[in-house]
């Protein structure tokens, strides 16, 4: 329960700060900063209690790739799904039906949108995947790594896709708003991206073979190479605390 409760604190300061800084008509530097910055922040608050994946994609990819046990993936989801939606629920309370909470819209056509979420959350992934699980890696930096690619994707996608890279992120505003049109884009691409990603890193770290991928991790394994190491990093995905 502490992990999945660090979850929903993250997602609802992730979809706070970014649906906050929508809704009070913040420019698209400052709206991709606030995403970003939420981000980095809530890497470095919750990463050593869940691992702070605050994306329900990126709970997904790492179970396939073997980084988190399936048996937790379920309870994240609803961690996060949950905290994107209070948040959603809080904006909407505070700032009135007028202002826009943060509904991910995309300026393109369903297809393209699709696919520059896929990709954009492919990249996301990768840089994820590095930090997170190779301890080549600088694991200090990661928050910094991660919230700069959220930053920097929310620069350049948001005015084509709307750039959410997160189902809980566009689910939460979508919900309270009830805008459900296009929804399926952000629910569908992010995952499919996320799993691309992952997958990409492994391949050029060199690690050969797809079978391990859709095993269960055995019982008692760490869920991170880094997890033997005597400071964990933030961000990982290790095992979290119960």
């Amino acid at each position: 329960m502490k992990a999945v409760t660090a979850e929903a604190l993250g997602v609802f300061a992730l979809v706070l700060a970014g649906g906050g800084a929508i809704a009070t008509g913040a420019s698209g530097l400052g709206v991709a900063a606030s995403f970003g910055l939420a981000i980095m922040a809530m890497v470095y608050a919750v990463g050593h209690v869940s691992g702070a994946h605050l994306n329900p994609a990126v709970t997904l990819a790492f179970a396939l790739t073997r980084h988190f046990a399936w048996s937790r993936v379920v309870p994240y989801w609803l961690g996060q799904g949950t905290g994107a939606i209070a948040a959603a629920g809080f904006l909407r309370l505070t700032l009135g039906t007028d202002p826009d909470i943060g509904v991910v819209r995309s300026s393109v056509a369903l297809v393209p949108a699709l696919a520059w979420e896929i990709a954009l959350t492919g990249i996301l992934m990768f840089v994820v995947t590095a930090v997170a699980t190779d301890n080549r890696a600088v694991g200090q930096a990661a928050a910094i790594a991660i919230g700069g690619t959220v930053a920097v994707a929310a620069l350049v996608g948001g005015p084509v896709s709307g750039a959410a890279l997160n189902p809980a992120r566009a689910l939460g505003p979508a919900l309270v708003s009830g805008t459900l049109d296009g929804l399926w884009i952000y629910l569908l691409g992010p995952p499919v991206g996320a799993v691309g990603g992952a997958l990409a890193y492994r391949f050029v770290r060199g690690e050969a073979g797809l079978a391990p991928i859709i095993a269960t991790p055995a019982a008692g394994v760490p869920s991170l190479p880094s997890e033997a190491a005597a400071r964990p990093r933030p961000g990982s995905a290790r095992r979290p605390a119960d």
